[in-house]
């Protein structure tokens, strides 16, 4: 199973960008679907996730100003993420959940830097 994350890069503060996730090598859908962050030096902490049966919570930070999408059926997430500040700079990841054994999916990262 490979999650990979499309999207990232820099933008300045109040700007927009999309990060999207595609899993591949699955014969299953995930159960969760979900975009986690990690500054260096930092525990890696909840952006966003959404159920198989469409619940979606939100880290308190994201709240009003990131959404998130996901086509559970096919395993592809989305985080649209509006009005970036500069301490929404970090690398963020793409996280599934799910399989016969259910166990957690990692992507390998792209970075989010906000900056003028």
């Amino acid at each position: 199973v490979r999650l990979v994350e499309s999207g990232g890069g820099l933008v300045q503060p109040g700007g927009s960008l999309r990060l999207s996730c595609v899993a591949s090598g699955t014969d299953f859908s995930f159960l969760r679907m979900a975009w986690y962050r990690q500054v260096p030096g930092d525990q890696r902490e909840l952006v966003a996730d959404i159920m198989l049966g469409g619940a979606i919570n939100y880290g308190v930070f994201a709240k009003g100003r990131f959404t998130i999408f996901a086509h559970m059926g096919k395993n592809t997430v989305d985080l649209q993420m509006d009005n970036l500040k500069p301490e929404d700079t970090a690398v963020y990841y793409c996280n599934g959940f799910g399989g016969s054994t259910p166990r957690h999916y990692w992507g390998q990262g792209t970075q989010v830097t906000v900056s003028s």
